[in-house]
């Protein structure tokens, strides 16, 4: 090979996020979500943020299920921004498709919580998405990272199921 060739590079394998069954989605929280004309570009895919607004949502409302409102943790002085976030996008979704978004907790680890996400068909057999996404409890007054989650929150994340190592 002479000087001039160039070898075109290659991009490393991403195994940030690896695809889960259909069947390791079974006790995730799902919520549905019906695409809406504002969700999607002008050719009727979904926008990428719209994923990252829909696991929000998702997330905010697993929490409601076990106990914990936003809004009680704003009154606790207590925020969970994202802190790192990883998403691939299998296939598009299109405008008037009905999908589910099913989140759990996987990890936490003080006041850092680590959320696993996927986007799938209604009958669960198509794959859209897949996200792991990392909060962390601050300290709204201060905006310094808490040492640790108020105690009502560490007992209403206790009844999330967890990842199975």
């Amino acid at each position: 090979m002479s000087e001039k060739e160039v070898i075109p590079k290659q991009l490393p394998p991403n195994t940030t996020i690896d695809i889960p069954s259909n069947r390791e989605f079974e006790s995730w929280f799902e919520y549905p979500v019906r695409v809406q004309p504002h969700h999607t570009d002008y050719g009727g895919v979904v926008w990428h943020g719209s994923y990252l607004t829909w696991m929000e949502e998702a997330r905010v409302e697993c929490l409601r299920s076990i106990g914990i409102d936003f809004a009680d943790l704003v009154a606790l002085g207590c925020d969970l921004p994202v802190v790192e976030l990883s998403v691939r996008y299998h296939r598009a979704i299109q405008l008037g498709m009905t999908v589910i978004v099913k989140t759990r907790i996987a990890e936490v680890t003080g006041v850092r919580m680590n959320w696993d996400y996927g986007i799938v068909s209604t009958d669960g057999q198509e794959l859209y998405t897949t996200a792991k996404v990392t909060l962390v409890g601050l300290d709204r007054e201060r905006g310094k990272i808490m040492r640790q989650l108020p105690a009502s929150i560490k007992d209403a994340l206790a009844k999330l199921p967890r990842l199975q190592k």
